[in-house]
């Protein structure tokens, strides 16, 4: 039976206006440190997200999403944060912020592939 590893995850939330604590599910990002594994999956659905705050800067969210995806994968491409540990960059994403895309809390689990993992979880929690 293959071992089985703790992963964090968290889900990413779009959240129009603060002061009303309204969201939709976008995305998830999983953090497991035994599989060297941080990756985050996202969709932008563009009728719900319209139809709870009509004036939405999609743009501007697509782009917020993008900076999440890109600090995942490290590299230059993530910028200063992007150059940190796994682990650094998990917490810096995850860290509490009160702006339009926002993470819910980290919960832990165990996995034996975490990219299935996060399909799983991005299919349950955003889909």
């Amino acid at each position: 039976m293959p071992d089985k590893h703790l992963f964090e995850y968290a889900v990413l939330r779009v959240v129009p206006r603060v002061e009303r604590e309204e969201f939709l599910n976008v995305g998830v990002i999983v953090y497991c440190r035994a599989l060297g594994f941080l990756q985050t999956r996202y969709e932008l659905p563009t009728a719900r997200l319209l139809a709870l705050a009509p004036d939405l800067d999609l743009p501007e969210i697509s782009a917020r999403l993008l900076a999440f995806e890109r600090i995942c994968q490290g590299r230059a491409t993530g910028g200063t944060i992007g150059q940190l540990s796994l682990a650094e960059r998990f917490r810096w994403l995850t860290a509490t912020r009160s702006t339009i895309v926002q993470t819910s809390p980290v919960h832990p689990g165990l996995c034996v592939d975490a990219a299935q993992t996060l399909a799983r979880l991005h299919a349950q929690l955003v889909q």
